[in-house]
């Protein structure tokens, strides 16, 4: 990593100017909901590359789609009862004013996207779908620091043979555009290499912001240690910047995140993993060499979004009913 990739002050995707991030989780129920959403509405794409994702208006984030910013994106548990969490931030949007002008009536854009945790060991007998309340209350808590591991989205998520999590990590690049992301952990496969507790992603760590540890001393098995054949899996994500974007551009930075998911995961993008991006632009610093400095942009998102996976498994904290350990209480 040269000097010129460092992150930013806080290491979150909220290191984007004008992004705030909000967590909100039941601890019964070991689910919860993370919302992403800024002072002014953004341009996003997404790209999904799993074969069994659960999502919400993604459809409106294609380059040819009228409506081409949104004013939330949001990360849930709870698989399809899940969605239901984009409900609660969009009725709380509305009421501030904020939404797609139709007439005289605003309708908050908000796309979102789910993980299963519905066999983690948490209560699931609710009387009324959970996730509306959720949405909402993530979204209220929305601010420029907010915090990692068993959180939001990533409160009841699971990988193989350990708890995940919910990630951030940011970038500054030499251009001066910042880039960040935001993963929330619930894998097929696993984040450590082998019986670990190295990652992964160690060759993109800066720092010591998951342990330290480097690269595992040996060469990783080949045969890739898995939860089971089980379909309750996925990692949803989004990355950042400040750049100026099309939506277009967008969806190509998506597609170039989702090599930051292979570098983290493995095995990635499984028939049994829904695993998805979204991208975002805030617009604030025009790109100077399009070309170039898209693929730096890339490059630079999948960093990223590697570096987020690992840290969102190893802050996971150990709490009451974990049907798996955390990296921390396992290795730490």
């Amino acid at each position: 990593m040269t000097e010129a990739y460092q992150p930013g002050k806080r290491n979150l995707i909220t290191d984007v100017a004008g992004l705030r991030v909000g967590h909100a989780a039941d601890a019964r129920i070991k689910t919860g909901a993370t919302v992403l959403t800024g002072d002014t509405p953004f341009t996003a794409g997404v790209q999904v590359m799993g074969g069994a994702p659960g999502t919400r208006e993604t459809d409106l984030l294609a380059p040819d789609k009228t409506v081409q910013e949104v004013d939330a994106l949001v990360l849930s548990g709870g698989s399809a009862f899940g969605l239901d969490a984009a409900s609660g931030v969009a009725d709380t949007l509305r009421v501030s004013g904020r939404g797609f002008a139709i007439g005289p009536v605003p309708v908050p854009i908000v796309p979102g996207a789910i993980l299963f945790d519905l066999a983690n060991g948490g209560a699931k007998d609710w009387p009324e779908n959970p996730y509306k309340r959720l949405g909402a209350e993530a979204l209220e808590a929305a601010a420029p620091d907010f915090a990692l591991g068993t959180e939001g989205a990533g409160t009841g998520a699971m990988t193989a043979g350990l708890k995940g999590g919910i990630g951030s990590a940011s970038l500054v690049l030499p251009t001066g555009h910042v880039v960040g992301a935001l993963v929330a952990v619930n894998a097929l496969g696993s984040a450590i290499v082998g019986k670990g507790p190295q990652f992964w992603a160690a060759p993109f760590e800066i720092g010591d912001e998951f342990g330290g540890l480097g690269l595992a001393p040996a060469a990783p098995p080949l045969a890739p240690h898995i939860k089971g054949r089980d379909p309750g899996n996925t990692t949803i994500g989004i990355v950042a910047t400040d750049a100026a974007l099309t939506q277009a551009q967008c969806t190509r930075l998506a597609t170039a995140a989702h090599d930051g998911l292979a570098r983290a995961l493995v095995p990635a993008h499984t028939p049994l993993d829904g695993d998805l991006i979204f991208a975002t632009a805030t617009g604030e610093k025009p790109l100077d060499d399009p070309l170039a400095d898209m693929l730096l942009l890339g490059h630079a998102a999948a960093i990223c979004v590697a570096r987020a996976i690992a840290r969102g498994v190893y802050e996971a904290r150990a709490e009451a009913g974990d049907l798996k350990p955390c990296w921390r209480a396992r290795f730490g």
